[in-house]
């Protein structure tokens, strides 16, 4: 399922961003980038406002921002990797180091809910995000994610 809308242009191996609002910017360039969301901004606002309701920061050095909206036109998937960590208000109290952006077309029943869960059970183990860490190719994260299902 990862594989299925996880795009080798939506990988960004060394987020550049040091706060939580520069990372999310920075993970919706590349939906922009290939057509898949109308409006980076207006994006943006719907992210920020799932994550005033409760922070996607789940801890373990994970966050998983999700936005569903009218604004995507193809469920996509952006992963990012900060090799400094980011305090993102996640569960733990501790830095995010891997961002995984869910992003859903508004007509999608709860496609982007089986994401969340598929990605959740899969970082719950700590070599699958070890591997994730080290990754540096898109083979290194879908094969990080095979191992382990």
């Amino acid at each position: 399922m990862i594989e299925e809308i996880l795009d080798k242009d939506m990988m960004i191996f060394d987020l550049k961003s040091k706060d939580k609002l520069s990372v999310l910017k920075e993970l919706i360039k590349p939906l922009a980038a290939k057509g898949a969301i109308d409006d980076e901004g207006k994006f943006l606002e719907v992210v920020l406002k799932r994550e005033e309701e409760f922070s996607t920061g789940i801890g373990m050095g994970v966050a998983i921002p999700h936005g569903k909206s009218s604004l995507v036109k193809k469920a996509s998937l952006v992963f990012g990797k900060s090799k400094y960590g980011i305090d993102y208000n996640s569960m733990d109290g501790k830095p995010a180091y891997l961002f995984f952006l869910i992003a859903a077309p508004e007509d999608s029943d709860n496609l982007h809910l089986k994401i969340l869960a598929k990605l959740s059970r899969s970082l719950m183990h700590e070599e699958v995000r070890d591997e994730l860490n080290r990754a540096e190719t898109y083979e290194d994260v879908i094969n990080a994610f095979k191992k382990y299902e």
